[in-house]
């Protein structure tokens, strides 16, 4: 068996040398998994403009998936963070094998379902004509698709539980320029390769999805990284695989309903006419850009907070939370400051030349770009609440500042009170001011430590003499677990 890797102990030492070296190879996936789209719709453009509609009409219903099964991996990851801060190795094998069963599950019915009602879906997305059938197909083949992209979320989330992020980082590289190589070679055919248009972009992501899965896996079996898969675990536990899925789910909503937010908003936007979708389209790209550094923060909080409530370790978690929270908020404002400096610029470097489209795109990240560090604010404390298996709070937070505030706001001051697009820009600042007030006072009312975690996973509510950092339950008593009472009650450092 090969020697296993030492994994640093982040339970102990600087907190921002220990958030920077997660939060930097977090980000770094991120973008490159910005790339496929990227890549997809570059080719794909060669055929015409019927073959990118097909995809477009196709990224969102695909987005919704990405973010279900995004958030449904966060309860292996906050699980396994919490396990290893208690050393309970045991529950740390068992918790990973039971996270792919799940995926599995949960990825299975959806592919079935997805591939039969292809065409029903795709039509209600508003294809037609000579749309409609590559659309199908290439919503089909990404269906197929999904089983491997749900295990490699696990696989991911698993490695950032026990504070591996390195490895991910370079596997999710290697795809992106293996999907880089394959999709003009599926797309347009080369030699004895044939062209299958725009079902050859899905084809290539299926096949780098599929070794992203593999090796993924491989990297678990080869058991060099505190976690050790063994085949004979992946018999499907129900009691651990429901605990997951407790914890799981309400990131799930919350990461789905964020994707549904983004088709109202776009939904509304487009009554406004072309140059303000061109302005909104280009301003959320922007923003998706600025989003990326507070979710690789507030990933990498989760694990630091996780491994140290696990450990019993209580104030540092919370002096993780504050560090963490007024970090991401001095880079994104940082970035704001620039996007308030050179919004026109950047708006022109994607649609040169129009005048209209630029002022207004401008006019938007200007607006957008006055509450970037708060934005940072609130995704950083909802990174705090999951990593303490509060998970319910984060997707409560993510409805309020979306549904209860963003998208009402957004009609009523661009319909009701007719300030048309600018309402709808405004709704953005004031939602984000919203969501991380809302944030602060939940993280300063110490509620959300009280959620702690058995090792099948699901979450418990501490009594108010029990200490909320320590896990109880079946984590504690895990057999095989190799606990160190000593270093638990070790005061913070």
């Amino acid at each position: 068996m090969p020697a296993q890797r030492a994994l640093p102990d982040y339970t102990r030492g600087p907190i921002v040398g220990s958030l920077l070296k997660l939060a930097v190879p977090i980000v770094g996936a991120n973008i490159l998994q910005t790339a496929y789209q990227l890549i997809d719709t570059f080719w794909v453009g060669r055929l015409g403009p019927n073959a990118v509609a097909a995809v477009s009409l196709s990224f969102p219903v695909l987005f919704l998936l990405i973010a279900m099964g995004a958030g449904v991996a966060v309860a292996g990851s906050v699980t396994v963070a919490q396990l290893r801060g208690m050393g309970n190795h045991a529950g740390v094998d068992r918790v990973a094998a039971q996270t792919l069963v799940m995926m599995i599950a949960v990825a299975a019915p959806l592919t079935v379902a997805g591939y039969v009602a292809a065409p029903q879906i795709m039509h209600a997305m508003g294809a037609r004509g000579a749309v409609l059938p590559d659309a199908v197909s290439y919503v089909r083949i990404s269906f197929l698709s999904l089983v491997f992209l749900f295990l490699y979320f696990a696989v991911q989330s698993l490695l950032r539980g026990v504070g591996e992020v390195r490895l991910p980082f370079a596997i999710v590289g290697f795809t992106v320029l293996l999907n880089l190589v394959l999709d003009p070679l599926f797309i347009l055919g080369f030699g004895p390769i044939p062209a299958w248009g725009v079902a050859g972009a899905a084809l290539s992501t299926l096949f780098t999805q599929g070794l992203a899965a593999a090796a993924g896996i491989a990297l678990l079996l080869s058991a060099r990284f505190d976690i050790t898969l063994r085949l004979h675990a992946l018999r499907p536990d129900a009691e651990t695989v429901l605990g997951l899925l407790r914890l799981g789910l309400p990131a799930s909503v919350e990461q789905s309903t964020r994707a549904l937010g983004l088709i109202v908003m776009a939904a509304l936007v487009a009554t406004f006419g072309t140059v303000t979708v061109a302005a909104y389209g280009i301003g959320m790209r922007i923003l998706t850009f600025v989003i990326i550094p507070a979710l690789g923060l507030s990933m990498a909080t989760s694990t630091l907070v996780g491994q140290n409530i696990g450990a019993g370790k209580l104030e540092r978690a919370r002096a993780v939370a504050r560090a963490s929270a007024w970090l991401g908020f001095g880079v994104l404002t940082g970035i704001g400051v620039l996007g308030i400096v050179f919004a026109r610029p950047l708006v022109a470097a994607f649609i040169p030349g129009a005048h209209q489209a630029i002022a207004e795109g401008a006019r938007f990240v200007r607006i957008i770009a006055l509450s970037f560090g708060l934005l940072g604010v609130q995704q950083v404390l909802s990174g705090t609440f999951r990593g303490a298996g509060d998970t319910r709070s984060a997707m409560a937070l993510a409805l309020l500042s979306l549904w209860v505030m963003r998208v009402p706001l957004a009609l009523v001051l661009s319909k009701t009170a007719g300030l048309a697009q600018l309402g709808v820009w405004i709704a953005f600042p004031a939602s984000n001011v919203l969501g991380a007030g809302a944030a602060v006072v939940w993280f300063l009312s110490g509620r959300w430590q009280r959620a702690r975690l058995t090792a099948g996973g699901s979450a418990q509510t501490a009594t108010p003499d029990a200490d909320p950092a320590r896990p109880a339950g079946r984590a504690a008593a895990e057999p095989g677990s190799s606990k160190n009472p000593a270093r638990r009650g070790s005061p913070d450092r």
